[in-house]
Formats: C-alpha cells, structure tokens, sequence
C-alpha cells in the first residue's frame, strides 16, 4: 500500500508541481487547495504525513497543525514563504516536525517526507510491540521504554511526539555526554540539510522542557552546554 500524503497551498502550481515530484517517488498524494479542503480531507482520510503551507487564506497552516495534532501524530512539514524565526519556532511548538522556506527544491523536500516518514513507521512499529523483556531508559523520575516508545516522568505518562522521543533517547543514551545539536539533527532526520542557523533542535528542546516541567536556569534533566549542545547529567 502507498503511503499517503496531504498537500495543502493555495497557489495550485506548488501543490501540483509537489505532488508530481511525491508520486514519482510512489507516494499517493492528495492536494488541496484551500484550508476548508484540507481540513474536510483530514476528517475522511488517514494519512502518513502533511504538507501544510503556512500562508492561507483565512485558516491558516498553523490552525490546520493544531487541528492535526488533536487526533494525529503522522509527521507534518510546513511550508513557509519567509524566512522568519518565528514562523518556524511556532509550527514546532505546535507539533510540525519539519519545516522548509519558499523557494524550496523539490528533491529536498522529497528527501525529508521519506526520512519523516521512515522514522514515523519505526516509531509505530515498536509502539505496537509488546516485548516480554522491555528495554529502559531510567534517569531519576524519568522512564523510557524503548521497545513500546512509551515515556514516564514521576510515574506519570509523558507523551512525546516521535520526534522529541527520538531527542530524548539519544541525550539518555549517552548521559554525561554533551551532544551538540548538528550531532542531534543528523542522529535524529539522517539527512545533511543542517546549518549552524537551523534551530529545529532547539526547539524541540524547548518544547521537551516545557512537557518536563524542566527549568532553563535549574535543569533537572536537560542541561544546555552554551556553545557546545545539550546534555542530561549521570
């Protein structure tokens, strides 16, 4: 079965010439052309990853997101025509997973759905495993089971979208060690469209301390290294 896709933007040209580049590549795409589409789309329809444009009139990509987010965890990259920090740091705050700046090269855009999708298909794949012998990850009131990808903090359920789970597990993996945040990006998306301006890990750091009730000042689990990255003390 094809994985399918939501495209969502209102100039028709893009959505159709990203369709054209994602069926190539044995996607099944679904383009929409206005929010009320889309929005209608997402009620009817299960997909494995959104494409959303940020700029649309009346609902826009970021409510389309949220929307999402209430139901769903499929991947979501969104789309945006300026190149503005906090056009970017609102998505992912919201749940995005990705985001790219108008103009774009289809190629890489390609190259980024595969990646989120591959990781989103590990990440159910495990959820859905119910190992006898379940592989932790315990640091103080933090428990993630690796095998199921499900998180405790003070024994209470953390929910974590696959991309913050895939952070997480990395800085316990390798506890006492900083990890900088190109080590992280490459760890976690596997692909080589990192620049030292991209703050993709930064705020899905962010967006982690504020699910941990974690403190900038104090952490108790995540501790920035300034200049470096980030690290979880032993």
């Amino acid at each position: 079965m094809k994985d399918k896709i939501l495209v969502v933007d209102d100039e028709k040209e893009i959505a159709d010439l990203v369709a054209f580049y994602l069926e190539s590549e044995s996607f099944e795409v679904i383009p929409c052309y206005s929010a009320e589409e889309a929005l209608a789309e997402i009620g009817r329809t299960v997909f494995d990853l959104a494409i959303l444009d940020i700029m649309l009139p009346g609902v826009n990509g970021f409510e389309i997101c949220r929307r999402i987010r209430e139901d769903y965890t499929y991947p979501v990259i969104m789309l945006t025509a300026k190149d503005e920090e906090i056009d970017k740091i609102r998505g992912l705050m919201l749940g995005a997973d990705d985001y790219m700046t108008k103009p774009f090269r289809p190629l890489e855009l390609v190259a980024r759905v595969k990646a989120q999708i591959r990781r989103y298909k590990q990440y159910n794949q495990s959820h859905s495993q119910k190992p006898k012998e379940a592989s932790l990850l315990v640091h103080g009131g933090l428990v993630m089971n690796i095998k199921t990808h499900e998180c405790q903090l003070d024994e209470k359920p953390l929910v974590l979208t696959p991309t913050e789970f895939s952070i997480l597990k990395i800085l316990c993996e390798r506890k006492g060690e900083a990890v900088s945040s190109e080590e992280l990006f490459h760890s976690v998306w596997k692909d080589e469209y990192y620049s030292k301006s991209n703050n993709t890990i930064t705020v899905h750091i962010r967006h982690l301390r504020e699910k941990m009730h974690d403190s900038v000042e104090h952490p108790k689990y995540i501790k920035t290294i300034w200049g470096v990255g980030y690290k979880i003390e032993n």
